[in-house]
């Protein structure tokens, strides 16, 4: 079985499409997991968060969401740093993209009704990365702020 995920998540030199866009969800899985983990408490309304963005974004089937979670769970536990994720999101989304991924950071943020300070700190610092503006971050915050 993952044998199969990691195949399906490897680069390939003959779709170098499908791959780029394998890399970007794999990425983007990673870092809403991230999110869901920085205040050290990964609750399960941050979870099923997690999953129906994953899902509703990337249309994935039960089957694509199960292993995209596994595989990004593993590679966030694994990673040294954001850089290895966000390199991937730069390169492979245009800006309008990477806004909406920190739209998603910040509903997970949200979903359990708490924004915690290192939430938002690790969403401020990926925006910075993604070169995504001060203005375009705090408009996906207010959007995402539950009311």
């Amino acid at each position: 079985m993952i044998g199969k995920i990691i195949e399906l998540f490897s680069a390939s030199q003959a779709e170098p499409e499908a791959a780029t866009n394998d890399a970007r969800q794999l990425a983007s899985a990673a870092l809403l997991i991230e999110v869901a983990k920085a205040d050290a408490d990964f609750s399960d309304a941050e979870r099923a968060a997690l999953l129906k963005l994953l899902r509703s974004t990337f249309d994935l089937d039960d089957e694509g969401l199960t292993a995209l979670e596994s595989l990004a769970a593993e590679r966030s536990s694994d990673a040294v740093s954001l850089h290895e994720f966000t390199r991937v999101i730069v390169d492979a989304c245009e800006p309008e993209e990477r806004c909406q991924l920190v739209g998603l950071m910040w509903q997970v943020a949200f979903s359990d009704d708490h924004l915690d300070k290192y939430e938002e700190h690790l969403i401020r610092k990926v925006a910075d990365l993604l070169y995504v503006s001060h203005s375009d971050l705090m408009r996906m915050k207010h959007q995402a702020k539950p009311i």
